[in-house]
């Protein structure tokens, strides 16, 4: 007998410290502010901004930044009684750099780090947490490495069979890979298990070879193209693609829905835009559910999301600084 939903989401991942420049010194040494993160806490930090309820299952180091992480994730609202600590590995670290383009460039240190040495045992440990969920939400960088990959692994069978929604995010991190072509098979795994997809501009070229041109400008028929093969290959109900500053689409079987972006000009970085976004999505979909998700729905979502992931973008770090439902509808009216 399937578990009572008590739960609206459970993820699954990493929950790191991202350093995020912050000035300099008077000796003209860079200054980094170590800002919680982690995309799957930062997901989850976002749903229960909007009333949701959340648990987390990952592992941290059980050291001054774990345990930093762990209570500034606890204020969130977020359950984070499956967070397993490593008495021998460290929690795992980001350093964020903003190119000059607006770009950022991610320097990590986990190797190993905490992250990648959660366990299937850990996991079945927690499994209740999986059991309760409504959804189950997951990314690829939680299947970077042997022990974490078995953990996900079980984490998506519990799911399946309790009787969960899936939710994916590529999040494609080229350093952590070993090559490019791992990285390809753990995403198409994650394709081949989920019900709803949020994925990027850059994604979707390195999977298809669609949505960019030669100078790197967006090619919107292209990304239309790579998100129609992604679904007929793996038949993902959902897919949501974030454009950048170009804002977003939606893709169901029956709509194509496109909404464009909110430029800010109080933008200062990046980081957790996407994890925002996804959230939302998620949002919508715990109170529509997937067959609700009419192109007025979608529109109405796309809006919603583009202007959450357009806030984060003034913020330094994500988890612990997301909107209020009152923040957005304020921004909104402001556009």
């Amino acid at each position: 007998m399937r578990a009572e939903k008590t739960i609206d989401v459970t993820a699954l991942g990493e929950l790191l410290v991202d350093f995020t420049q912050n000035g300099e010194s008077a000796q003209g040494n860079p200054l980094f502010e170590a800002n919680p993160g982690g995309a799957p806490c930062n997901v989850l930090s976002m749903l229960s901004r909007l009333g949701h309820k959340t648990a987390f299952i990952g592992k941290v180091g059980d050291d001054m930044f774990g345990q930093m992480l762990e209570k500034r994730a606890a204020e969130q609202g977020i359950n984070m009684s499956g967070l397993e600590k490593d008495t021998q590995v460290h929690t795992t670290l980001a350093f964020v750099h903003k190119l000059p383009d607006g770009n950022r460039d991610f320097s990590f240190y986990r190797k190993p780090g905490a992250d990648v040495c959660l366990t299937a045992e850990e996991v079945d440990r927690h499994k209740e947490l999986i059991q309760k969920a409504r959804i189950f939400h997951f990314g690829t960088l939680s299947m970077t490495d042997e022990s974490v990959d078995r953990a996900t692994r079980e984490a998506l069978t519990i799911a399946k069979d309790n009787g969960a929604l899936i939710t994916f995010d590529p999040n494609y991190r080229p350093p952590l890979w070993g090559s490019e072509e791992e990285a390809r098979q753990k995403m198409t795994f994650g394709m081949e298990m989920c019900d709803v997809m949020k994925i990027s501009d850059n994604e979707v070229a390195f999977l298809t070879g669609e949505g960019m041109r030669p100078d790197g400008s967006l090619d919107m028929a292209g990304i239309d193209d790579g998100i129609a093969a992604l679904q007929s290959r793996f038949d993902i109900p959902v897919v949501f693609a974030t454009l950048g500053p170009d804002g977003s689409k939606a893709y169901t079987k029956n709509s194509r829905v496109y909404v464009p972006g909110f430029k800010n000009p109080a933008t200062i970085e990046t980081t957790g835009a996407g994890d925002t976004f996804c959230a939302c999505a998620i949002h919508y979909i715990l109170e529509y559910g997937i067959n609700g998700l009419t192109e007025g729905v979608l529109k109405e979502l796309l809006t919603f999301a583009n202007a959450a992931a357009s806030l984060i973008t003034t913020r330094k770090g994500a988890l612990a600084v997301m909107p209020t439902k009152e923040e957005i509808a304020e921004y909104l009216k402001k556009c």
